[in-house]
């Protein structure tokens, strides 16, 4: 099993329109991105076979990728279908012309994400994740796409961890009070599952709204390999929300993260879309800052870590990350759980 089996977001549907091309990058990989003529999403290499331009800075028309350097176009399928210095030469010889061709990237698209697979023939299909409750009635999902300047274990670890929240969103998302938490970790079939308790009204600035009487919240913090972070609250009848990240490898110190909002609160659904996608905005800016400050440090000193019993989560995570950069399937590493105490 390798990183490259997995289907990793690289683009909003909505937002790859016809005559588009957006570049991505993932696993150090250039990509093109665009819509055939039959509208389906396609992804080749950003790199033109010709003279090494980017084809991303090309245009497209009529489903042909156009290269803006010396004009050569690709079809949907990664086939040179036309080189202009050629002239009538090419058409006359089209059949000769059959080698020129890049490799297509698988493609596929779910819950209004575009996914790129960049190994043809994994050791296992993955189905690309399935977004907990996109789409369904009653439910409302706000999206925010950030940039992360670190890796993909330290944001996903980031996107789970309670302890950092008094200090990076003090108010906003939860106080310092040195109150006791207990979770409960396990690691399990290459995901990491932290269940916690005694959880109650320090929420930060929707406290009232969320959990007027202070009752014990039911909390999850799910992670799945390779790159998905879920965190779910469920505070009673319409006062259900899912913070789900993807967080997609593009270089070694680089991680574009797309996040969904998804939540239940009944009558409040449609009022609340600009609170929780400002809000969710804004902590994550938060986060993108500490995060930046940690991988510049990492750089100079390296990625020694001093874990407390708190930190059992992000060494889960570390350990399903790193058999996987083995090419090892982390399904196989033994099950393990853990019992924690800590104070936020």
């Amino acid at each position: 099993m390798k990183l490259e089996d997995f289907w990793y977001v690289v683009a909003l549907s909505k937002r790859l329109k016809p005559h588009q091309v957006i570049a991505r990058s993932v696993l150090g990989e250039w990509l093109a991105i665009f819509r055939g003529p039959d509208g389906q999403a396609v992804a080749l290499p950003d790199r033109c076979m010709h003279r090494n331009s980017r084809l991303s800075t090309g245009a497209v028309r009529q489903g042909q990728l156009h290269c803006p350097y010396h004009g050569w176009v690709y079809d949907a399928q990664g086939q040179v279908v036309d080189v202009p210095s050629e002239g009538e030469f090419f058409q006359r010889y089209l059949k000769q012309q059959q080698t020129r061709c890049v490799k297509r990237y698988d493609v596929r698209e779910h819950d209004g994400y575009v996914y790129v697979r960049l190994n043809s023939m994994p050791t296992e299909s993955v189905a690309p994740f399935v977004m907990p409750h996109y789409g369904e009635a009653g439910w409302e999902t706000v999206r925010v796409i950030n940039r992360f300047a670190n890796t993909v274990t330290n944001c996903a670890e980031n996107f789970i961890d309670i302890p950092h929240t008094v200090s990076v969103h003090p108010g906003v998302f939860r106080s310092p009070r040195r109150q006791q938490l207990e979770m409960q970790v396990d690691r399990v079939n290459g995901s990491v599952v932290a269940t916690y308790a005694q959880e109650t009204d320090n929420l930060g600035w929707y406290r009232a709204f969320l959990n007027p009487d202070g009752k014990e919240i039911r909390h999850i913090d799910r992670y799945f390999m390779p790159n998905v972070t879920s965190v779910e609250y469920d505070l009673g009848h319409h006062r259900q929300c899912f913070i789900t990240s993807q967080s997609v490898p593009e270089t070694e110190n680089s991680t574009l993260v797309y996040t969904d909002v998804t939540y239940n609160y009944g009558l409040w659904n449609k009022l609340a879309r600009p609170f929780v996608w400002w809000t969710a905005q804004h902590i994550i800016g938060q986060d993108v800052a500490i995060l930046k400050v940690q991988g510049e440090t990492i750089t100079k000193y390296g990625e020694q870590f001093s874990n407390t019993p708190a930190d059992t989560i992000h060494v889960f995570v570390e350990s399903i990350w790193r058999a996987l950069e083995r090419g090892e399937d982390p399904r196989l590493l033994p099950e393990k759980s853990v019992h924690i105490k800590f104070w936020v």
